[in-house]
């Protein structure tokens, strides 16, 4: 998931240091009550200076303990820092339980078996190599101490009136005091561990089972979105449909019913029939450019990748158009580059992109004005060849706030709805839906009443095929890649 993920036993490390500060007192005032109770049963034989100090030093170092594991919360130190505390507190808690076993019978005091409890809390709340180390350091400890006081090296402290005075020194009692906790600890050790890595690892899968349901949850959100996204869009594109179907029906129906219902005039029957024909008309280019669309999302044949010659393509679509230029007293430039290479696609569908971008220039330019064509050849950043072009008009031009609608579906703008009444707002999104397909991008610089400049690249067909994008893939839009460049046109 990009980060590292602590499960919740590790991330309440901190809480686990100040549990076992707040389970110290709770010892400390127990071993308080239980050594003065000792020490009055068996009458006051204990060395009560020495077990107070060891006293005073366990809640000194458990205060400073609690001061520094609550500023570690409030600075959120690392999770090391925290363990280290941790072991600090327990190695600490070893040192004085066999203080306080020195100065209250050593071998003969049969509260040794508190080893055991520190190690199990140790084995409980560390990772396993250290349950261990806790066993390994109170045995010795333990051992040490017996060893010691044996050997007369520390003084003993009897008893009188429990054990006997001199079983301190007999070898094999040292040796069966050893081995019984040293077996006690590792045995302890040994379960504790294991059951609380199995606790830990259930913990792991409950919490990273958990984390995988919210990551599937997120993702079924945002699917979820982007199905009402899609459905909104679906709804917004079958009312945008329908009123543009029904605008030149309900036209060539009110024509039709005039000169049924005899109300034009015979001599001016043919003009009427003339605007339903036109309306027909626009109404067939409309139907013909949704299913031009809606193949545009079909999946991809591999018998649309051929290649063909953007520059022949272009030269009979301008032979095509150029009358209506003419009719307009439009400038016709053409700059077409030397030996360039053919793209690996449709022929059709370049056909329709030289269409509706060419046609768009002519439409949306005024009478007199001057449109360019270029095409030509150019390696990308990565060194791939690209067939670049681009049209370029003295027209109407486009606002700024309107550029970034104008490859939507049905999207055209004022002052284009202005110049032309008619248009089905498709012949963009076409294009830009072509460009994808193809592994291709376009692009646009305009300026309102100077003009607009239409920018487009397509793989070269001796390009490597992952040149392609896959079909539902977006064709990365450089803002910041330079325009071809204007060669000097030819008239």
């Amino acid at each position: 998931m990009g980060e590292i993920l602590h499960i919740p036993v590790e991330q309440a490390l901190s809480e686990r240091v100040r549990w076992l500060v707040k389970l110290r007192w709770l010892a400390l005032g127990i071993g308080i009550v239980v050594t003065l109770v000792g020490d009055w049963w068996l009458g006051q034989v204990l060395p009560t200076l020495p077990l107070a100090i060891c006293f005073g030093v366990i809640a000194f170092y458990n205060l400073t303990f609690w001061i520094v594991a609550s500023r570690l919360v409030s600075q959120e130190a690392p999770l090391t820092v925290q363990a280290v505390l941790l072991h600090g507190q327990i190695l600490c808690d070893l040192m004085l339980l066999t203080l306080i076993l020195h100065f209250s019978g050593g071998l003969e005091n049969p509260f040794s078996i508190l080893y055991v409890l520190i190690v199990v809390v140790g084995s409980i709340l560390i990772a396993n190599r250290f349950s261990y180390l806790y066993a390994t350091v109170a045995t010795g400890l333990w051992a040490g101490l017996l060893i010691l006081e044996g050997l007369g090296i520390i003084p003993h402290y009897n008893l009188t009136g429990f054990r006997l005075p001199f079983r301190y020194q007999e070898p094999w009692h040292i040796v069966a005091e050893s081995v019984t906790l040293g077996m006690a600890n590792f045995g302890v050790a040994y379960l504790s561990s294991n059951i609380a890595r199995r606790l830990r690892e259930g913990e792991r899968e409950l919490y990273e089972a958990n984390a995988s349901c919210e990551l599937r949850a997120a993702e079924l959100a945002r699917l979820n979105r982007r199905l009402r996204e899609l459905d909104q869009d679906r709804s917004m594109f079958i009312r945008l449909v329908t009123h543009e179907l029904r605008a030149p029906v309900a036209a060539i129906q009110s024509y039709l019913r005039l000169i049924l219902d005899g109300y034009v005039p015979e001599e001016r029957i043919e003009e009427i029939v003339a605007k339903a024909e036109a309306r027909a008309r626009d109404q067939l280019d409309l139907i013909g450019d949704l299913l031009d669309l809606a193949r545009l999302q079909e999946p991809r044949r591999q018998s649309e990748f051929t290649p063909c010659d953007a520059a022949t393509l272009m030269n009979d679509i301008v032979d095509m158009l150029r009358t209506r230029a003419e009719d307009k007293d439009q400038i016709l430039i053409i700059d077409v580059e030397e030996d360039i290479p053919q793209v690996l696609a449709s022929e059709e569908h370049i056909r329709q992109v030289w269409i509706n971008l060419v046609s768009n220039a002519i439409k949306y330019t005024p009478e007199g004005g001057q449109i360019t064509i270029h095409l030509g050849c150019k390696a990308d950043s990565k060194g791939e060849r690209r067939v670049c072009g681009h049209v370029q008009d003295t027209g109407i031009g486009i606002n700024p706030d309107e550029q970034k609608h104008i490859f939507e579906s049905f999207y055209r703008t004022e002052s284009a709805k202005t110049m032309a009444s008619h248009g089905t707002g498709l012949g963009l999104s076409i294009v830009s839906g072509i460009m994808e397909r193809y592994g291709g991008r376009i692009w646009l610089e305009s300026e309102p009443n100077v003009g607009t400049t239409f920018f487009f690249e397509l793989p070269c067909a001796d390009e490597e095929p992952q040149a392609v994008l896959p079909s539902d893939a977006k064709a990365p839009i450089d803002k910041n890649a330079a325009p071809p460049a204007l060669s000097a046109p030819s008239s």
